[in-house]
């Protein structure tokens, strides 16, 4: 499992560095994976991910891997589903905000849940949709950070293609990746969750 995982992740990365649209946007679009990466294996031995956050996680890299490479508003998948759909924009940075909600809302659930930081049910699925929403804002404040440093690495990082409500329909995106996270995936990560702790926990990588 965690040569598949690894393979992958690397496999992508290579690929996505090679000839991408232009270095300095595949730098920022692909920095969060590489961090992600570099802490993974800093907490490998100390606090063991379940699977499924494991591989929650290879997802959204590779999905920060695939923007990185063509940016946002150039994936030729989605730039084919907006001519199928007569889509007005090509719709792959709503997929990557989407994850920026879904991915993290789990990752936030079973730290909190693992160190006990919030007992109740409610209060626990509150802390963590407001988590998602921070993440997004604050990669929000990123974008702009970026816009106002260099506007030519900021047409291709924001990818926000002319549309003027683009950052807040982001988060909104953001915020049903949360939603949907909690809703979908809450009892399959508890099982896990148990599973794991029950369990000699062995370094994945």
């Amino acid at each position: 499992m965690k040569k598949t995982w690894l393979v992958i992740f690397f496999s992508v990365l290579i690929w996505s560095g090679i000839n991408p649209k232009d270095y300095p946007t595949w730098a920022l679009e692909t920095a969060p994976a590489m961090i992600g990466f570099i802490v993974l294996v800093a907490t490998r031995h100390r606090f063991q991910l379940t699977g499924l956050t494991y591989n929650l996680i290879l997802i959204h890299s590779i999905i920060l891997m695939i923007g990185g490479h063509y940016t946002y508003a150039e994936v030729p998948l989605f730039d084919w589903l907006k001519e199928v759909f007569n889509f007005e924009r090509n719709n792959y940075d709503k997929l990557g905000h989407f994850a920026q909600g879904f991915v993290p809302a789990i990752i936030a659930r079973e730290i909190i849940i693992r160190n006990h930081v919030v007992e109740n049910i409610n209060w626990m699925n509150f802390f963590i949709i407001c988590i998602c929403l921070a993440i997004s804002a604050f990669y929000e404040l990123i974008e702009w950070l970026v816009a106002v440093l260099s506007k030519k690495a900021a047409e291709a990082f924001l990818g926000t293609q002319g549309y003027l409500w683009d950052t807040q329909s982001d988060m909104a995106y953001a915020l049903l990746g949360a939603v949907l996270a909690l809703a979908m995936l809450s009892r399959t990560h508890d099982r896990q969750i148990s599973k794991l702790i029950a369990e000699p926990v062995q370094p994945r990588f």
